[in-house]
Order: C-alpha cells, then sequence, then structure tokens
C-alpha cells in the first residue's frame, strides 16, 4: 500500500501519470506512488483536471476537496484530499492496488 502523510491542509499521497493511455484507472504502484492512466492528454492543464475529476470520482467526494499538491507540470505528482478520511482513502485504495 502506498503512504498516505496527513498534515494540517489534508491528506497527501504520489502518484505517477500515465497520459493518453486507454482508460481512466489506477494502474498499480510503483515505489511510493500509485500509478494512474489517463486519456487526458498531458496540454493545458488537461491531465491535472483529469486527475482531479478521477480522484473525486474514485473516493466519492466533491471535486473542490482534490487538489494538486506538487508536480502540476509533471508526470509524477502529490494529490491532496480534503474532506474525508484516511481510512475511507485506504479502504477505497485496497480495492484495486494490491
Amino acid at each position: 500500500m502506498i503512504p498516505i502523510h496527513e498534515t494540517a491542509k489534508g491528506l497527501t499521497f504520489a502518484v505517477k501519470v500515465r497520459p493518453r493511455a486507454r482508460k481512466n484507472a489506477i494502474t498499480g504502484a510503483v515505489g511510493d506512488a500509485l500509478k494512474l492512466a489517463l486519456t487526458a492528454p498531458p496540454v493545458e492543464g488537461k491531465a491535472n483536471q483529469a486527475v482531479v475529476e478521477f480522484f473525486a470520482d474514485f473516493f466519492q467526494i466533491a471535486r473542490a476537496s482534490v487538489t494538486i499538491a506538487n508536480g502540476a507540470s509533471s508526470r509524477n505528482k502529490v494529490v491532496r484530499i480534503t474532506g474525508t478520511t484516511e481510512e475511507h482513502i485506504r479502504r477505497r485504495l485496497a480495492l484495486t492496488v494490491e
């Protein structure tokens, strides 16, 4: 399981994004990061927007609760989640990542 860090601003975890994939999906883990395949291209913030939308839908939380904390112009990102618990995030991730 990937590390989830609790900060004063919310819960954070690392993500490695693969843009222009066939479908949007969590495809596993690499090191301490979650691997995320996205159909969106990495131009004009479309991949970042897709990351936010994917995790909002995946964790069933508001889009405003998901932000890119670090790495907006990189494939390696840190995602910040607010408005939910670490247990909820771990439970949802456990269903897809072993």
